[in-house]
């Protein structure tokens, strides 16, 4: 018996079809240690046009800078009223929200430290799977150190950093393509 290929699929369109229960937009309950921050935006496609339909899933360490996983040596000191998981839909205008708390500087490779920032997985229509990219916080003074950000060129790091928007909120945006095409990451 010989087997043949299967074609490549998008994600679309039902991807999103019954993952309502799954959506959440605050990462981190009230007593969560550390500063708590809002991150708003909108994901753009290659064209320029909000949609409607994407979902981001995001991860990321806690405020101490610790993974609520095995793979963190030091996991068993996370805050344990941070899980550092959620995910969230944009609405009909493209746009994304949710509350989390900025994490704290983690381990990267060789053990040299990672600015604080966010795992993001963005998923929509026209995606075989989906685009891995970062959240950084612009006002981060460890951005200069940050071993990944700095494979990026400098020209193109400022589509991964979230601008300080008053009263611990952020805004970024997310482009898909074009000429402000947010860094997607290959891993």
């Amino acid at each position: 018996m010989s087997l043949h290929a299967t074609p490549s699929q998008t994600v679309g369109p039902y991807y999103r079809l019954g993952l309502e229960p799954l959506y959440r937009d605050r990462l981190a309950p009230a007593q969560a240690a550390g500063t708590h921050v809002q991150i708003s935006g909108c994901v753009f496609d290659g064209a320029g046009v909000p949609v409607a339909d994407a979902v981001l899933e995001l991860w990321q360490a806690d405020a101490a800078g610790i993974y609520a996983h095995a793979a963190d040596a030091r996991h068993q000191a996370h805050d344990a009223s941070f899980d550092g998981w959620g995910r969230v839909p944009t609405d009909a205008q493209g746009r994304f929200c949710f509350s989390t708390v900025k994490p704290g500087v983690v381990a990267g490779p060789q053990g040299s430290p990672q600015a604080a920032h966010l795992s993001v997985l963005v998923f929509m229509r026209g995606l075989l799977r989906g685009a891995s990219t970062r959240l950084y916080f612009a006002d981060d003074p460890q951005l200069d150190s940050d071993p990944i950000l700095a494979l990026v060129p400098a020209e193109r790091r400022t589509t991964l950093l979230a601008q300080p928007a008053g009263n611990n909120a952020y805004s970024w945006d997310i482009h898909m393509q074009g000429e402000r095409e947010t860094v997607f990451f290959r891993y």
